[in-house]
Parts: structure tokens; C-alpha cells; sequence
């Protein structure tokens, strides 16, 4: 990044200030985690500058493609906080500023350090949900500033993995988000972030700054001096009754009665199977995608192929009730190893893997039950050897 002079930006008053401004989780899967920015407020000078590094173009082009392969380009955005407070204020969203005691050419510095990131040439760049985001972007903007003076350790107050301080925002927000991410993120989600790796969080990242020191010429003094709320956000409207464990389990229990009701009456349909094992591939293939042909850094060694295994799209369209591949029931048995080693993943899905496992246990066990029940020459035809006896 070019060293450019302060002159270039300006010069701050001493009545500058510069805050960070929080602001709580939205309703959208994109604002569901909060958000943070700096601000930079000079009554004397009249800068009113708020740097927003969360920002991204519906108009680029192929916007999905890039977006689900993690390839999306984020960057820095400015405008007057009071812009900006008006949007978050009509998705009704708390925010919070804490200003920052700064001596003013650290104020300076850090100022430089964000309008020098705002140049065109620097104000993109690849955003990465765990590793570099706009609230991780405010830890490297200050410590630009302060340099040795700041004492500073993250967030201390507890540790988890990503994937469970994921689940503490969307599960209570948005079930069936909370349930798609865990589905797309791998291993690398499971481990425990480092406390500055926690402030990935905007609100981590405040806990973060309250608690952080910064050296002065009197000694050590907190860095933020102040905090005041901007906006209190009204309570939200209650989360659907109509939640993941509630939908898997129900049709867990209608995938029972059902099997039931075939096996008693020696109906031998595989119609479901293939529309239950059909989703359970082609989630498979969408997890291979998302594991090896995408840039997010954490959807790699994603276990949750084991149950849906791509490969049932398309293997389970060869079985009908009148063909049974001669490999098939050994498809079967290495498909029920794969449920068995799946287990190992029901505490990472708050448990809602539970009544998915269950369903496709319980058709694996309808289907090689029914697979005994097809006619000798019917099994004859399907696997291929010619059948000439006569009868």
C-alpha cells in the first residue's frame, strides 16, 4: 500500500474524534452478524466520515456465481454516519458508538490509515468471513495507528469454535439459515478461534476495544473513553415456529408411518427413495462444489458428505421394483458404514441431524427389505444375466 502524506487528507482539529460504531444484527442472512465502522468526526473541520469496509455491488457481474465461490470483491466504503444510521435505523437495528482515546496524532494516523485504504486503487479487497471482514478490518486500522501503545488481546470472555458463535447468532435469529451454513462450512469451522480471531464478530470486536489499554504520557488509560448508545432497536418480530428440528422431525416420523404402512402391506415402491435419496445426492454435489471448487477457506473438509453422498445422484434411479443391480445391496452396505461414521457430526448441527439420519436409516433398511421381495427373474434381468429357464 503507497505511504501517502497527511497532507493529502487533511489535518485534524483537537476537537477530532474517531469511534467505533456497532451496529446490532439485521433480519438478512448478510446482516445477520452485525456490523462495524469507524468514525471520523471533526466539528472544526467539518469531516464527517464514516468508513464502512462492508460494502459489495449487487451489480457486479455474475454477483452469484462469485458470491457462492467466495470470490466476491468487498471494499471501503464513506459517507456521513447520520447516512448511514438512517439505514440501519429502518432495518431497525441497535447501534452504539464508543469513542476512542486517542492522542491526536494517533487520531491523525489512523485517519491517514483509512482514506489512504480509501483510494481507489486500495479500497477493494477480498473479503473472508472468519479472517477479514469489516470488523477484523478495525483491529489492523488501529493497530496501524497506536502501534507499541496499544494493549490489546481480542476478546477474552469465553472461547468457541466458529461454528458455535455462528450458532449463537443465527439459530435464534433465522433456524434455517443457522441450519444452511452448517451445512456448507467443513472442518475448519470447528476450531476454536483465537480471541482475536473472535472479533470477527462486531460485537466481539467492541467487548474487544472495552477492554483494551492504550499507553499514554501519564500511563495506561482505557481506550475507549466513552460509550453511548445511537439507536435502540424495538424487540423483533418472534422467530417461526416452523424451525428445522420441528420440519425434519415431523417428516421423520411420517418417513416411519409410511414404512411401516409398505412393509405391512408388502408394497414394494421406490418412488420416495429416489426423491429422498435424489435431494440427499444432489446435496452432495453442492457440498463437492462448495469444498473444492469455491475460496470461502472454511467450506473445505466438509464431513457432511458422508450422508449425503453425491453418488446416490444418480444411482438410485437404477433401482425400480422390477431391476436391482447385482451391486446394489453392496451399495447399501457401505452406505450405512457412511450413517454410522455421519453420527460424529449430530452435536455440531444442534442435533437436527437426528431425524435426517433416521429417515435415510430407516429407508435403507425399507429398501433392502424390498429388494429380497422382487421376483427371481425380475433380480435376473436387472443385474444383467440372461434368465432361460423355462417356466
Amino acid at each position: 500500500m503507497p505511504v501517502v502524506s497527511r497532507a493529502q487528507f487533511g489535518i485534524l482539529s483537537p476537537s477530532a474524534k474517531i469511534s467505533l460504531v456497532t451496529v446490532a444484527p439485521g433480519q438478512e442472512l448478510y446482516s445477520g452478524f452485525g456490523h462495524s465502522v469507524l468514525w471520523v468526526y471533526d466539528p472544526m473541520t467539518g469531516v464527517d466520515r464514516a468508513f464502512n469496509y462492508g460494502t459489495f455491488s449487487f451489480q457486479e457481474g455474475n454477483f452469484y456465481i462469485k458470491f457462492l465461490r467466495g470470490t466476491l470483491p468487498y471494499s471501503l466504503s464513506v459517507s456521513p454516519l447520520s447516512y448511514q444510521i438512517a439505514h440501519y435505523q429502518e432495518e431497525n437495528r441497535s447501534i452504539s458508538e464508543q469513542v476512542l482515546n486517542l492522542s491526536i496524532p494517533q487520531k491523525q494516523r489512523l485517519y491517514n490509515f483509512l482514506e489512504n485504504n480509501y483510494l481507489p486503487e486500495n479500497r477493494e479487497y477480498q473479503y473472508k468471513f472468519f479472517y477479514d471482514n469489516c470488523a477484523t478490518r478495525m483491529t489492523v486500522a488501529l493497530k496501524a495507528a497506536v502501534g507499541d501503545s496499544l494493549i490489546y488481546n481480542g476478546y477474552t470472555k469465553e472461547k468457541r469454535s466458529f461454528r458455535q458463535w455462528i450458532d449463537l447468532y443465527a439459530f435464534k435469529q433465522n433456524p434455517w439459515a443457522d441450519f444452511g451454513m452448517d451445512l456448507a462450512i467443513g472442518a475448519p469451522s470447528d476450531e476454536i478461534a483465537t480471541p482475536e480471531q473472535a472479533t470477527f464478530l462486531p460485537d466481539n470486536l467492541a467487548t474487544a476495544f472495552a477492554d483494551a489499554k492504550v499507553k499514554t504520557a501519564t500511563g495506561i488509560a482505557p481506550l475507549v473513553s466513552a460509550t453511548r448508545p445511537i439507536f435502540t432497536a424495538s424487540p423483533p418480530p418472534p422467530v417461526s415456529p416452523i424451525t428445522p428440528t420441528v420440519v425434519f422431525w415431523s417428516l421423520a416420523i411420517l418417513t416411519l408411518a409410511f414404512t411401516y404402512w409398505q412393509i405391512r402391506t408388502e408394497r414394494v415402491n421406490f418412488v420416495f427413495d429416489k426423491v429422498l435419496f435424489g435431494i440427499a445426492g444432489i446435496a452432495g454435489w453442492i457440498l463437492l462444489l462448495l469444498w473444492f471448487g469455491t475460496n470461502h477457506g472454511v467450506t473445505s473438509w466438509n464431513y457432511d458428505v458422508l450422508w449425503a453422498f453425491p453418488l446416490w445422484m444418480p444411482l438410485i434411479f437404477s433401482l425400480s421394483k422390477k431391476r436391482k443391480p447385482s451391486w446394489f445391496q453392496f451399495l447399501l452396505i457401505f452406505y450405512a458404514f457412511l450413517l454410522l461414521c455421519a453420527t460424529g457430526n449430530l452435536a455440531k448441527h444442534n442435533l437436527v441431524l437426528i431425524p435426517i439420519l433416521a429417515m435415510l436409516i430407516i429407508r435403507v433398511y425399507y429398501i433392502n427389505n424390498s429388494l429380497s421381495k422382487i421376483p427371481q427373474k425380475e433380480i435376473a434381468y436387472g443385474s444383467g444375466v440372461a434368465d432361460t429357464k423355462n417356466h
